[in-house]
């Protein structure tokens, strides 16, 4: 994957600026969000880490979701990525939290015939972004990266409104 480093570099600028940080937990982009911030310039200072956790039995142990809900829908709704992202905020001690679920291939037996994902950003312990995000990419690694630089171009804009 190219990263956009100038993406990256203008979130780290903001968020060290601003003193904040910012934690990760992955289902779906499998750890490339977390390559994806670790690459910046002088990453320490803004990236407390994060977590992948793919299957169910994981998002459960470690992040706290629900999981009779998580079980009845593949683990992949909005409710299970606004916990994802509000328990690694507190599993990381980090101010902004983003948190991402959902499917970089199809299962046509299991009606899942388009690649999407849901996407959750938690301040503290609120969620302030919560949305559906598309991918058009072919499946696998294409559409991990599609949505890790979804997510980014969107926190960009979520910071450039709250820290203007």
């Amino acid at each position: 994957m190219a990263y956009d480093l100038n993406l990256i570099d203008s979130i780290k600028d903001i968020l060290i600026e601003k003193g904040k940080t910012l934690s990760l937990a992955e289902s779906v982009t499998g750890g490339h969000l977390q390559a994806l911030f670790s690459a910046a310039t002088d990453a320490s200072k803004f990236f407390q880490g994060g977590i992948t956790v793919y299957n169910i039995g994981q998002k459960c142990r470690h992040l706290n979701v629900e999981p009779v809900h998580a079980q009845n829908n593949n683990c992949v709704t909005q409710k299970v990525a606004s916990q994802m992202a509000t328990e690694v905020n507190k599993l990381f001690l980090s101010d902004y939290g983003i948190a991402i679920t959902g499917y970089a291939s199809t299962i046509p037996d299991q009606g899942v015939n388009d690649l999407f994902a849901f996407v959750a950003i938690a301040e503290g312990d609120k969620v302030i972004i919560a949305e559906k995000l598309i991918s058009d990419k072919e499946e696998g690694v294409e559409a991990q990266q599609d949505y890790c630089l979804q997510i980014a171009s969107t926190f960009k804009d979520l910071l450039e409104e709250k820290h203007p």
